[in-house]
């Protein structure tokens, strides 16, 4: 077994465009920017056996990243969505159920992987489905750092549901809408900043990053929060643009870079990956620092 300092579950799927099929999920945007950062990451997923699922597999065999824990399921297709963008480029999602990462089967060797891992990132999607969330827990239990990129798509959450997921989270990424509503669950209508520091002290979570879409970013570290007013550039969809800021935060974080500076980059990641078609577009590290 390889040792990998993060590890991503949950799921692959092909986000159907108006411009075409581009592959995606947030857990599998997360990992391939992990890898481009020269982190050795790796993927626990499912995907059908059929060709929509091979794609994924070779896009990652092809840029030398783990496909290992990809679990292929002959009873169910490979994720899909249909992605729909309005006057504001703002994204909305039809993700079909079930598919084959609704089955994300546990096993032994799995937490065996993640208990050697430094992260564990996860997400709130693949817990929508029985199989997929009772793996998960189980795994939340080996795990030792535990990053929760949270992603509310409606209907496929439920309070109940997410609960032990962000009990469990030492770092929680969202963004201004899921802050107020995972917010208002616990602290009723606050200010940001306090909305933020109620949800850290009523789930004992560390580290928030709260993504602000053309307004920047916040982030809640140390007792500490720490602003970031975004960058300004040319949108050409935001698909897998919160995925890639988590993944440059992570990055940098490893590296023992500052909040403030691993703030920042993460922002640049981000907004790089707006100016690009789908959530694993081409891209270098100088494109990254070019950004301003």
């Amino acid at each position: 077994m390889h040792q990998h300092p993060v590890i991503c579950f949950g799921e692959v799927l092909w986000d159907v465009l108006p411009a075409g099929a581009e592959p995606g999920g947030a857990p599998m945007n997360v990992t391939y920017h992990l890898h481009k950062h020269g982190l050795q990451t790796a993927l626990i997923t499912s995907i059908g056996n059929d060709e929509a699922g091979q794609k994924i597999k070779s896009l990652f065999a092809d840029r030398g990243i783990c496909t290992d824990y990809f679990f292929t399921d002959a009873q169910q297709q490979t994720g899909i969505v249909y992605a729909h963008a309005n006057a504001n480029n703002d994204m909305t999602y039809d993700i079909v159920k079930p598919v084959a990462w609704d089955f994300i089967p546990y096993t032994e060797q799995l937490a065996g992987l993640v208990s050697n891992a430094s992260y564990f990132v996860y997400g709130s999607l693949a817990a929508r489905s029985e199989v997929s969330r009772y793996s998960l827990l189980a795994l939340l239990n080996a795990a030792r750092t535990k990053v929760l990129d949270i992603n509310l798509r409606a209907p496929h959450y439920n309070e109940q549901a997410l609960l032990p997921l962000l009990q469990q989270a030492d770092i929680l990424k969202m963004n201004e809408e899921e802050l107020e509503l995972v917010g208002g669950w616990f602290a009723g209508n606050q200010e940001r900043k306090d909305l933020v520091r109620s949800l850290s002290e009523a789930l004992n979570i560390a580290t928030i990053i709260v993504t602000l879409g053309a307004k920047g970013a916040l982030l809640f570290m140390n007792d500490q929060f720490y602003e970031h007013s975004g960058y300004k550039v040319q949108v050409a969809d935001t698909i897998g643009s919160g995925d890639s800021f988590l993944a440059g935060f992570l990055s940098q974080l490893i590296k023992g870079t500052s909040p403030e500076d691993a703030l920042d980059y993460a922002s640049r990641l981000g907004a790089l990956i707006a100016t690009k078609k789908g959530g694993c577009p081409e891209y270098s590290i100088e494109e990254i620092k070019s950004v301003h």
